[in-house]
């Protein structure tokens, strides 16, 4: 395997990773207006991803960063063509943080509700702009032949984007209410369980459709079996949730995730970036990769630096790994 197809490999893990855990952190802040029906309960909800939200984040800064060292030409059209919502990504994200930071700070209950507005819209933002992102990598967008975005923010709402959009924010949810039945305890778990179980079906048809509809659009035969795997993850994610197994209902939800993405990515391989506009314009691994220097010397500083990382995330997520409940918050 040359470096470029190892560098495209590893984005592709590392925005797997990222959309598995900030997936259902993205899911708990969905849910804040609708499994928390008083503050107490409110707060732990945001306790069940306040020891990791920021944590999760750092999957997406890697990513980028990587993806901007590797393939500077994939970045660079990427991000200047999808700049507005990516900004709107940014923005969202910046707020979503400050509101777990500030939240806590005064006790009015006013106070409080503009912050869980903020944790709620910085949540559902993401959510949904990420499978507009996703559907519009997969899809194409108009490039010319010096790979610059010659299209408008309308073009990159269509209809496929859109399912994308809808897809993701589904998943999410359904990733978030099976985190928090498994996590919490007494009545937010028994809400959150049946809340999940509902989602599921509905998260399941829009991905079966998404997926298919992508690969109709390109595909590979590793992304053909990749979205099977998807749809039986999905479908033991149902079985999961009726029969309240939380466990395996989360590693359903992780798995589906996982799987989707991968697929998107397989499909698209090897561009990294089509043009719907002009062949000339396509972004692959190839015309789009760092200097062979580089990339051995940012493989070295990942062999080095990840192992590291994996180990204090997994340490994290070990300490805080009980459940807590309104019990656990003081009044």
């Amino acid at each position: 395997m040359d470096l470029p197809t190892f560098w495209f490999l590893l984005i592709t893990v590392l925005f797997v990773g990222y959309f598995i855990l900030e997936g259902f952190d993205f899911g708990v802040g969905i849910l804040l207006p609708v499994l928390g029906r008083d503050d107490r309960e409110r707060r732990v909800l945001i306790n069940t991803i306040g020891p990791v939200w920021d944590g999760n984040e750092v999957w997406l800064i890697t990513a980028a960063g990587a993806l901007f060292a590797a393939f500077p030409g994939w970045y660079a059209s990427l991000f200047s063509g999808l700049y507005l919502p990516l900004l709107l990504v940014l923005l969202a994200l910046i707020f979503r943080g400050v509101a777990f930071e500030y939240r806590h700070k005064r006790p009015e209950a006013g106070w409080k509700a503009r912050w869980d507005l903020a944790i709620f819209l910085g949540s559902l933002i993401p959510a949904a702009i990420w499978g507009v992102v996703l559907g519009n990598l997969l899809r194409g967008v108009p490039l010319d032949a010096r790979h610059d975005y010659t299209g408008g923010l309308l073009d990159l709402l269509n209809p496929y984007a859109l399912l994308g959009g809808a897809t993701t924010t589904g998943l999410f949810v359904t990733h978030g209410a099976v985190f928090l039945a498994l996590k919490t305890s007494g009545e937010i778990r028994t809400r959150a369980g049946r809340l999940a179980a509902r989602a599921a079906a509905t998260t399941a048809a829009l991905t079966a459709a998404f997926l298919a509809v992508g690969l109709t659009i390109r595909h590979t035969p590793a992304a053909v079996g990749l979205a099977v795997a998807a749809a039986l993850a999905l479908a033991g994610t149902l079985a999961a949730t009726r029969v309240r197994r939380e466990g395996w209902a989360f590693v359903g939800t992780a798995a589906a995730i996982g799987l989707t993405v991968a697929t998107l990515f397989a499909a698209l391989f090897p561009n990294v970036l089509p043009s719907t506009t002009d062949p000339a314009g396509t972004l692959t691994i190839d015309n789009a990769a760092s200097s062979p220097y580089t990339l051995k010397v940012m493989t070295w500083v990942a062999a080095f630096f990840t192992p590291v990382v994996l180990a204090y995330q997994g340490w994290t997520y070990w300490v805080f790994r009980k459940r807590i409940g309104v019990a656990n918050i003081p009044r």
